[in-house]
């Protein structure tokens, strides 16, 4: 790559890099314009149209960027379910809130986009999402406590519930890490982490009793 292509792939990033600070500052992505993101970087809005033909083309290749960090963590949470054992669980989820806590900003825009104001966006969000499902259901089904679940719509069930539960546990842990402070914040994260090692037991537990022939 050349000097000059790799400055223009760093102002192509830093675009998105700007897009997604301002979305994640209590504001959609729908009431940003291409002037204000372009400001945010220090290029003039003309500069905006070398990299992006409008605000959807960013938007896209933002849920794109945003969709990869967020499978990268969510397989890694893919373990938790994968392998049962109380150490396994806690330290794939001890590592999921981790990264939640250094990047809480895909977390942030994924979830407040996925029912924002921009249909595009919507829209390719819900994709997203749906690969996600389908990617955890696949692994889900080399499970050994879940392998006599032979239809695949009952795993993608299964694997819902448990990204939808994802997201909530990303969004609960940040609005703890915002409302406490100190030896409060501490026991409030100890107290929560318990609460979702007992979910996806709970979950499992009732996994491996399901018999699909008779539901």
């Amino acid at each position: 790559m050349s000097i000059r292509d790799e400055r223009k792939q760093q102002s192509r990033q830093a675009l998105l890099d700007a897009a997604l600070a301002l979305s994640t500052s209590g504001r959609s992505f729908s009431s940003i314009s291409l002037r204000e993101i372009a400001r945010h970087v220090g290029l003039v809005p003309t500069a905006f149209y070398r990299h992006f033909q409008d605000m959807n083309e960013l938007g896209l290749e933002l849920v794109d960027q945003v969709a990869m960090h967020l499978k990268g963590i969510l397989h890694q949470l893919g373990q938790a379910y994968i392998y049962q054992p109380n150490t396994k669980t806690q330290i794939s989820l001890d590592l999921f809130f981790q990264a939640v806590e250094h990047h809480p900003e895909p977390w942030v825009f994924m979830i407040a986009e996925r029912w924002g104001g921009s249909e595009v966006i919507r829209h390719a969000i819900t994709r997203e999402i749906t690969f996600l499902i389908e990617d955890l259901a696949n692994d889900l089904g080399q499970v050994e406590t879940v392998q006599h679940i032979r239809n695949l719509q009952d795993l993608q069930v299964l694997s819902n519930i448990l990204i939808n539960l994802s997201f909530t546990w990303a969004m609960t842990w940040m609005d703890i890490n915002r409302q406490y402070q100190g030896p409060e914040r501490s026991a409030q994260q100890n107290q929560f982490k318990l609460q979702t090692i007992t979910q996806v037991h709970l979950i499992f537990r009732g996994i491996s009793n399901w018999d699909p022939v008779k539901q």
